[in-house]
């Protein structure tokens, strides 16, 4: 009888250690790290330090949406955005500014970060995008579609042609017949489209997304040729960061169920 009962105490003993090892194993969920955690919505725990994500003007609100999330699923990490037209950001890449991620509006940008061997991981399509004519709410030159454009009086911002808004500008004008002479072209969307809301210009031709995004100010007006002309939108990992686990994590979290849902909200579409 004896025997059994320092036998049992032992036991006790031994369980009490093994479940205070448990709990001791992460001192920073207050003793629930004996259940595993299941994995963060960024497909990758435990990442920390800075991304820096250089990403297309296009991607701006979406972008910075999905980065409050990922930091929230990955604390003690940050995400540090560079927004610009696609072409100025490849530049700045193969001249060797480091970022972790480059997120282009078209493969022809990603294509110049590529052939310089600046990626770590193969470009992968993680949505797609569409032209709109943006006007004022009052569309006040009753703007209706691209012939409108050329009507006399009408002032059109583009997107210069480097850009990828640009470049699916012309695609789009040259299956319409249309030959427009804009009276300015602009470095990125962004740009483009506060010509329409500052008042300077009485349409432009931006993505779906932008005009959606600002809907409050201008009208996106769709028109057939906008189908021959649809950018998809690369990602890929580059060898210039100093933060490949975190660079993985975020590529991963764009591409996910998560990432996809923040993404097409905002107008985008499924590759």
């Amino acid at each position: 009888m004896r025997f059994r009962r320092v036998k049992t105490a032992l036991a006790v003993v031994a369980s009490a250690g093994l479940l205070a090892a448990g709990c001791g194993s992460d001192g920073s969920d207050g003793g629930a790290a004996a259940t595993p955690a299941p994995a963060t919505t960024s497909a990758s725990s435990g990442v920390t330090g800075t991304v820096t994500v250089f990403a297309a003007a296009s991607l701006t609100g979406t972008f910075t949406t999905l980065g409050k999330q990922f930091e929230a699923a990955n604390p003690g990490s940050t995400v540090k955005f560079s927004f610009a037209g696609s072409s100025a950001l490849a530049t700045q890449i193969t001249s060797g500014a480091p970022a972790d991620v480059f997120a282009a509006a078209s493969p022809a940008t990603m294509k110049t970060v590529t052939d310089a061997g600046e990626n770590s991981s193969a470009p992968k399509v993680f949505v797609r995008n569409q032209l709109v004519i943006a006007v004022p709410t009052a569309n006040p030159k009753g703007i209706k579609d691209l012939p409108d454009l050329v009507k006399p009086g009408v002032k059109v911002a583009l997107c210069a042609e480097a850009v990828p808004c640009g470049a699916a500008a012309k695609k789009a004008l040259a299956a319409a017949g249309t030959n427009l002479t804009p009276v300015t072209l602009e470095q990125d969307v962004k740009s483009a489209l506060s010509k329409v809301t500052l008042g300077e210009v009485d349409a432009a031709l931006v993505y779906r997304t932008d005009a959606k995004a600002a809907s409050d100010k201008v009208t996106g007006i769709e028109f057939p040729e906008s189908a021959k002309a649809i950018n998809d939108y690369p990602i890929a990992t580059l060898k210039g960061g100093k933060n490949a686990a975190g660079g993985k994590a975020w590529e991963d979290y764009v591409t996910s169920d998560k990432g996809e849902a923040v993404l097409t909200a905002a107008g985008f579409q499924a590759p």
